[in-house]
């Protein structure tokens, strides 16, 4: 069976996002694409007092300045489609407050017919918690735990009760609920992370670092899950942050996904061979506009298909 595809929405400031985002979304729908996909990035701060990711001297890119914020775009391309589910990798669980994030997800699965995937992480920039965290970033997997628990208790029947660190919820009624459980997919790297997964989550948002390390992760998590006695599937859906350069590049010091669009639809191929579920192509940072992104899309959408992938 083909890999399913999925297509990064228009969310940085280059965008008219009222606009572009409903446009985008309803032709990724009509190429086929099977799902679209936010991210989520609150600021940057300026001198930068932490490097990308954590990483000393390592710079932020331009397009983190300005994005759009991710539930209101995903409403904007839920009111312009019908079937293509709609996701987010990654929100950045500690930066909301979990009660209120379950019913804006709840109620978005409701007006989109059941179609909403739940992607968290704990994220890593602590300029981003000091502005909006609820809890310190040194309990950010603590804030992920709560955050799912209070999910799986306001998605599920009513009365909802929930006792944690930071909610608190009496015998109460909770509504809209969603149209079916909403599946929560997790970016987690080995350790605590993983087996978070394993045990409370319903699949797996790696990122694109090449194929080799990816399927060295895929097997890791696999045997956790057999030793910790998961019988059901992981869902898993890969991020491939692409780039797309209409000159392409050549070498063999090319990035993964950095390049002409048969450059891309190459290293999707070999991403693909590793056996994951879906591959969300994230293009937005390197098309000018909404119009070559949709072009670009359609592209990568046609010849990775007419490749078998």
């Amino acid at each position: 069976m083909a890999t399913k595809l999925g297509l990064g929405l228009p969310q940085n400031r280059k965008y008219d996002l009222g606009r572009d985002v409903p446009d985008v979304a309803r032709a990724a729908e009509a190429i086929g694409y099977d799902s679209l996909w936010v991210y989520e990035r609150l600021l940057v701060p300026e001198p930068a007092t932490q490097g990308l990711y954590g990483i000393e001297g390592l710079p932020w890119p331009d397009e983190y300045r300005g994005v759009a914020e991710p539930l209101v775009t995903l409403t904007l391309a839920a009111a312009a489609t019908e079937r293509v589910e709609l996701g987010s990798s990654v929100l950045v669980a500690p930066l909301h407050m979990p009660f209120r994030l379950a019913r804006t997800l709840a109620t978005l699965d409701a007006v989109s017919g059941g179609r909403v995937l739940a992607g968290f992480g704990t994220g890593w920039s602590h300029d981003e918690y000091a502005a909006s965290s609820v809890r310190p970033f040194e309990e950010r997997g603590a804030a992920l735990d709560e955050l799912i628990g209070v999910c799986r208790a306001v998605w599920g029947p009513d009365p909802v009760s929930y006792d944690g660190h930071v909610t608190r919820i009496a015998s109460a009624v909770v509504g809209p609920k969603p149209v079916r459980p909403i599946p929560i997919l997790l970016a987690a790297g080995p350790g605590p992370a993983q087996r978070r997964l394993v045990d409370h989550a319903d699949g797996w948002l790696p990122v694109a670092m090449g194929a080799e390390k990816l399927a060295a992760q895929w097997r890791g998590l696999q045997e956790l899950a057999a030793e910790r006695g998961r019988t059901r599937p992981i869902r898993t859906v890969l991020r491939a942050n692409a780039r797309y350069l209409a000159q392409g590049r050549s070498g063999t010091g090319r990035a993964p996904f950095h390049g002409s669009v048969d450059q891309i639809v190459e290293d999707l191929a070999a991403h693909a061979e590793v056996g994951l579920d879906e591959i969300l192509v994230e293009l937005q940072s390197g098309t000018r506009d909404a119009q070559e992104l949709k072009d670009v899309a359609a592209e990568v959408y046609e010849k990775t298909r007419a490749a078998g992938i």
